[in-house]
């Protein structure tokens, strides 16, 4: 009994390391791969895909009022710089001239204050006839007045568009987040599944339209807001011109007549 132990173990041992070769070319045993992680059903792309004629309407109305908003801010933002800049070269040359008319002629072409300047050249000249029975220095001043008025009024043009976008936008979404509930449920309806997993999703995927009603009209009343304040810097300095102009151009008229 003794002795049959320590030969039990090195048969045992024999064995095993007789296997070991065969357990390295076993083939290894692979762990299941983790499943790919499910895609998002919802979100823009599905809303997209899963909208009726009335859903993806709404969706390009809003895309266009976006952009349209966007576009105005822009080309406002431009303008109003151009515009400062025409401001400070009207300061810089116009009241070196000599003249009014050579004042007018350093300014460049298609600046509001050469406008205003060639508007008071053209009522001195024009003052005759009918006209002639109004005093100059009234005569001038309506001059002025008008020209200021259509700068001012050209400024203005586009920031209707912000104003109507920045109102109106969020009801274009809410609209359309309506529109995509009562389509949701009647699809939930129609299946007879109404769990917490087949509703939440339709309806979220709705209200994402008055998230982006509210991403268009944000912006634009923001723009619009900017765009007020910087028209009334600009038109302060047109005015102050073209209140300077009238003083400058009566003094020129009334040296030019002859005394007594």
């Amino acid at each position: 009994m003794p002795t049959s132990f320590p030969l039990r173990c090195a048969a045992i041992a024999v064995l095993l390391f007789a296997a070991l070769p065969a357990w390295a070319q076993a083939p290894a045993v692979s762990l299941p791969a983790a499943a790919p992680a499910a895609a998002n059903p919802y979100g823009l792309q599905a809303l997209w895909a899963q909208g009726d004629a009335v859903s993806k309407g709404t969706l390009i109305i809003l895309v266009v009022m976006s952009l349209a908003s966007w576009y105005v801010l822009v080309t406002k933002l431009i303008a109003q710089s151009r515009m400062g800049g025409q401001g400070k070269a009207a300061n810089q040359s116009f009241w070196k001239a000599d003249t009014v008319r050579q004042g007018a002629d350093s300014l460049q072409p298609g600046s509001p204050y050469r406008y205003i300047a060639e508007a008071a050249l053209e009522a001195t000249r024009k003052h005759d006839g009918l006209i002639g029975q109004v005093d100059l220095n009234t005569w001038v001043t309506q001059s002025i007045e008008r020209a200021v008025a259509t700068v001012h009024s050209r400024t203005q043009e586009g920031l209707a568009v912000l104003a109507t976008v920045g109102s109106t936008a969020p009801f274009v979404g809410l609209f359309g987040t309506v529109w995509g509930i009562y389509n949701a449920l009647v699809r939930i309806g129609a299946s007879g599944q109404a769990s917490i997993d087949k509703v939440a999703g339709p309806v979220g995927e709705a209200l994402i339209m008055t998230a982006i009603g509210l991403a268009v009209a944000v912006p634009a009343v923001l723009g619009y807001n900017w765009l007020v304040r910087r028209n009334k810097v600009a038109m302060d300095s047109v005015r102050a011109f073209g209140s300077d102009l009238h003083t400058v151009l009566l003094a020129a008229v009334a040296a030019r007549r002859p005394e007594g």
